[in-house]
């Protein structure tokens, strides 16, 4: 009787010291799930450098950060991305400035037609900007890097060989470039990426403004027959990978610390990727055996003049918010230049 008192005495410290052990192991490591909206298509290279963001995460944090990564507009459409991960129905976020236009007033400027040479220099700019400016227009959320494409030139199912040329055609745009291409004597078709496809397919849209590696990457070369290399006036689409602020200031600090260092580290990888999948969109239109037309330095100098009303009303409505767009436009200008062989 008494040994058996003895034994169920000993199960029962067991039990409970394996309880207390578990328990605090629980309370020491709890799991922190995060959600991250990306409007690019799962295939789509700059879907999967998201989700390997997303695992690398998950990896150096021992498991302890879990990630549940949703492309293609799953959670959030493309336009409403950032308000979304502000109210908190995504925690992470990937999305473009120029789908909202009117809420980052300062940093517009940096999709401007101001003749980006390649997608790794469009990437920094777009940190180093924020970098010096702090753009209080970006206060409501936690950024987490910038990145951007290559430079958004014009694609078309004719060809455009001059600013005649283009006169009414009607080209998909959005955001800024809407007036750009109104100044170019186009007619601007607003569409987001996941729509353009199908409106140039349609007839919707008989062209549309981007980097060339959309001729791949959306497909786009399926449905148009050339590609104009207006480099002069090469924009940028400027995108921020962001979180909800709550739920940053929740992470244990070691945690922000990681993902701190990663931002960084995929700066450049983002960067470099851009370029690398615009030389694949290349190689795809030719090879369907679309053509690729570059303007002449004379008409490249044409466009360029017709696009420098947008930085005149940039700087007068910063000016009227009391903004430095003065400043912000020789800055990105600057910066081209010194990066630009």
């Amino acid at each position: 009787m008494k040994r058996s008192y003895c034994i169920a005495v000993l199960l029962s410290i067991f039990a409970l010291t394996t309880c207390f052990l578990a328990g605090g192991a629980m309370a020491a490591d709890p799991v922190i799930t995060l959600s991250y909206s990306n409007f690019f298509p799962a295939t789509h290279k700059n879907s999967i450098i998201a989700e390997e963001w997303s695992r690398e995460l998950e990896k150096k944090t021992n498991g302890r950060v879990k990630i549940s990564y949703y492309s293609g507009g799953t959670l959030t459409p493309a336009a409403q991305t950032f308000d979304s991960v502000v109210k908190g129905i995504a925690d992470i976020g990937n999305t473009v400035l120029g789908y909202t236009m009117g809420k980052f007033p300062l940093s517009e400027v940096l999709d401007y037609p101001v003749g980006y040479p390649s997608g790794i220099v469009a990437t920094k700019l777009g940190n180093a900007f924020y970098s010096k400016f702090k753009p209080k227009e970006f206060d409501g959320v936690k950024i987490l890097y910038f990145h951007a494409q290559g430079p958004g030139i014009l694609h078309t199912k004719k060809p455009v060989r001059t600013l005649e040329d283009l006169k009414g055609m009607k080209i998909r745009t959005f955001g800024s470039n809407a007036k750009f291409a109104s100044l170019l004597g186009a007619a601007p078709v607003g569409t987001t990426m996941p729509e353009t496809y199908d409106a140039l397919r349609t007839g919707v849209a008989e062209g549309a403004m981007a980097p060339i590696e959309s001729l791949q990457g959306w497909k786009w070369g399926e449905v148009i027959k050339s590609t104009t290399e207006n480099y002069g006036t090469g924009y940028t689409a400027t995108f921020i990978v962001f979180m909800n602020k709550a739920k940053w200031n929740s992470l244990p600090p070691d945690v922000q610390k990681t993902i701190d260092a990663m931002s960084v580290e995929y700066i450049e990888k983002q960067g470099k990727l851009w370029d690398t999948i615009d030389a694949e969109g290349r190689a795809f239109t030719l090879k369907r055996g679309n053509q690729i037309i570059r303007l002449t330095p004379e008409e490249n100098a044409r466009w360029i003049a017709k696009a420098q009303p947008m930085f005149d009303d940039y700087v007068a409505k910063t000016k009227e918010k009391g903004l430095p767009g003065d400043a912000a436009v020789k800055f990105v200008r600057d910066y081209i230049k010194a990066n630009t062989k």
